[in-house]
């Protein structure tokens, strides 16, 4: 540890006022980017096991930049690690989902 208080390490306190934050939920994301930005789409897919074409009215847009982008990415990593380490992995194939690992019906 250095005598010299420049030195040490300054942690940062974030204190969130969530307050006026309105929740949402959203069954679909699109991710488009520009070369500046990270754009997220959200939306609720009304029909998600529908076939062909579908239209889907996109209700909140996140535009960030590229760090905030990789912040978000890496919390987000975290979050799912947690939570298949508790709960096993999440299945993103709805057909392996719906018979399970073994292939029988749940």
């Amino acid at each position: 540890m250095s005598n010299n208080p420049a030195e040490e390490t300054v942690q940062t306190e974030m204190v969130v006022h969530d307050k006026e934050a309105k929740a949402g939920y959203a069954n679909f994301a699109r991710v488009t980017a520009t070369p500046e930005e990270v754009i997220v789409d959200f939306a609720l897919n009304p029909n998600p096991f529908a076939t062909g074409r579908q239209e889907i009215e996109v209700h909140q847009r996140l535009i960030m930049n590229f760090y905030t982008a990789k912040r978000l990415w890496s919390a987000l990593a975290m979050t799912l690690q947690r939570h298949e380490n508790t709960f096993g992995s999440i299945e993103l194939d709805v057909r392996r989902r719906a018979t399970g690992p073994s292939g029988s019906s749940n």
